[in-house]
């Protein structure tokens, strides 16, 4: 143990999922998203160790990081942690992490994004040094793209950092830059105009990767595929007009533009059986507008019901095979609830 560490010293942070309603996933290619927080959260408990390095704990197991060779991925629970350290060049930390999270594992929610922002937020602030939002959601987003190698666009790192109902624009920041050199997102916070969040959200029970739908798509896009290019200025175009829609309670309008947002993103293959089985059981229950809620091929699916009964919709989402059906919340981003000095 270090001598300026307290033995009673502890952080605790946590970070929200989230779901994407409209825009997804331009946020790869300079477009806008409208997305939404869940009640649903990575927490992050560091405390004192008796030893000279970092001990990771999680329900899974333990895991010691005593050095630069511990820091390889290994595909397990503790990749997320070895990359957040990393990034911050393994410093010596003399301390005890204990993480885990109860948004759904790898269900399109962006919970390891939210681990991974928790747990930057808690490391970084056991060194003393907080960050605004805005650098911890780049932060995050470069640990996730450099360090853990997924190809990955921005919403999930401002909304698990900003938390809330946000309308967010992307613009310039379709190719990857050097930290230095990066612009910040523009994000407007719509809380204080909406009453409520009329979704519901559908977990297929099909684990997903993102990297493994967005990659290809982006070496399309990267390529200079008409296809690609025209239907994502499309999406960010929805997403402008999805805003206006939502903030004026036309649920019409924002569910066909939620329908073209997939109807283009399942064009260019980026959807999957277990996702269309659910969107289309949501859309005959009377639901106005179905589409992903992230990335494909599994995870969540997010459906526009504004009536004040769920539960026919509900059912219907169920009996087509939906692992956990849930309702988004406005709630706060990453959040240090407790450091003691």
């Amino acid at each position: 143990m270090t001598d300026s560490v307290p033995a009673d010293r502890v952080i605790e942070c946590s970070a929200p999922g989230r779901a994407g309603i409209i825009g997804n996933p331009t946020d790869m290619y300079g477009g806008a998203v409208l997305s939404c927080s869940v009640n649903m959260r990575a927490r992050v408990h560091v405390t004192v160790s008796a030893a000279p390095h970092v001990t990771l704990e999680t329900l899974e197991g333990t895991c010691v990081i005593a050095g630069r060779d511990g820091l390889r991925l290994q595909g397990d629970c503790f990749d997320v942690a070895r990359a957040v350290l990393d990034y911050m060049q393994l410093p010596p930390l003399a301390c005890r992490v204990r993480y885990d999270s109860d948004i759904p594992v790898r269900s399109g929610l962006a919970g390891s994004t939210a681990l991974l922002v928790a747990l930057t937020q808690a490391l970084l602030a056991w060194q003393g040094r907080l960050l605004p939002s805005y650098h911890l959601a780049e932060t995050a987003r470069a640990i996730e793209l450099n360090h853990l190698q997924v190809a990955c666009g921005y919403q999930d790192a401002y909304m698990c950092a900003f938390g809330g109902l946000n309308y967010m624009d992307f613009r310039d920041k379709q190719f990857y830059r050097e930290a230095e050199a990066e612009l910040f997102a523009t994000v407007e916070p719509l809380a204080a105009h909406v009453s409520q969040l009329p979704f519901i959200l559908a977990v297929t029970g099909l684990p997903h990767e993102s990297d493994t739908v967005h990659r290809p798509i982006r070496d399309r896009w990267l390529a200079g595929e008409p296809r690609v290019i025209q239907g994502y200025q499309r999406i960010t175009e929805l997403a402008q007009l999805g805003k206006k829609a939502l903030l004026e309670r036309d649920w019409p309008t924002l569910g066909r533009l939620m329908n073209e947002n997939h109807a283009i993103q399942r064009g260019l293959g980026g959807s999957g059986e277990s996702n269309e089985r659910l969107i289309a059981a949501a859309l005959k229950a009377g639901a106005l507008g179905a589409k992903l809620a992230g990335a494909g091929d599994g995870g969540t699916i997010i459906a526009l019901w504004p009536g004040p009964d769920p539960a026919p919709l509900e059912g219907a989402l169920r009996q087509a095979g939906a692992a956990a059906v849930y309702r988004p919340a406005i709630v706060p981003g990453a959040t240090i609830e407790r450091n003691t000095p």
